[in-house]
């Protein structure tokens, strides 16, 4: 059976490494084949754009645009629709394919029967 992971990554490049393992574990899951959704909150909603991925970096850790990327081939992501508005972030300014949505779809979501749920 094709289990659901939905990862909630909390943190930006404020805490690099709990950002960073969030990545990791949403794309380490789906190449495993499970279904996955990233969600992302707080600071890291600013790697769904353009040019900001790319300037994270982590000694020892896959470069998180290439997390991001393989994600959103394969996964989805979203962004916390408060989260966007506070840093005035509109849907044009994010990547093709992220999505922006808000705690009802988070709940549905992680409430689902095949779903676990990571919040990093």
């Amino acid at each position: 059976m094709l289990r659901s992971l939905v990862v909630k990554c909390t943190a930006g490049a404020e805490a690099p490494e709990r950002c960073s393992q969030a990545f990791t574990v949403a794309a380490t899951a789906l190449a495993a084949g499970a279904a996955v959704s990233l969600w992302l909150t707080g600071e890291a909603v600013w790697f769904a754009v353009e040019g900001r991925a790319e300037t994270f970096e982590l000694p020892h850790s896959a470069p998180l645009a290439d997390l991001r990327d393989a994600v959103l081939a394969g996964g989805t992501i979203t962004v916390c629709t408060q989260c966007a508005a506070r840093r005035d972030l509109t849907p044009d300014e994010l990547l093709p394919g992220v999505l922006v949505a808000g705690s009802a779809s988070f709940v549905d979501e992680v409430l689902r029967e095949d779903a676990q749920a990571l919040v990093y």
